[in-house]
């Protein structure tokens, strides 16, 4: 009932890149984990802000006129409708904050467009 989430316990049950996976709720809200590593899609989310909170490892997010690099301990906050394109050269483990419902490569859809509301 009152049980921590441990998020070192959490991503030892996944494996899939690029693959969210709901570990809370917060009202609309959902808090993802995720493993980074490689190239993911250039796309946007025209309706919401997404944060990438980055709990292990390194990343970066391009976008069309620049780069955020991103160490263990910081965040980034991507405005709703600006297109990036995350990765990471090495695996990284990252919390996002999203509405539920919102699809990891927004309308881009392709290959690496995860199954929503999967929980771990």
């Amino acid at each position: 009932m009152y049980d921590a989430i441990n998020f070192s316990q959490k991503f030892s049950k996944f494996s899939d890149l690029w693959a969210p996976r709901v570990v809370g709720e917060l009202n609309d809200y959902q808090l993802k984990l995720a493993k980074f590593k490689g190239e993911f899609v250039w796309h946007d989310h025209p309706e919401t802000d997404e944060v990438f909170i980055v709990l292990k490892g390194e990343m970066s997010i391009d976008f069309r006129d620049g780069r955020v690099d991103l160490s263990e301990g910081e965040m980034f906050i991507v405005p709703k409708g600006v297109e990036h394109k995350p990765f990471a050269i090495e695996e990284c483990h990252v919390m996002l904050i999203e509405p539920r419902g919102v699809v990891n490569t927004g309308d881009a859809g392709g290959e690496l467009q995860a199954e929503n509301d999967v929980w771990v």
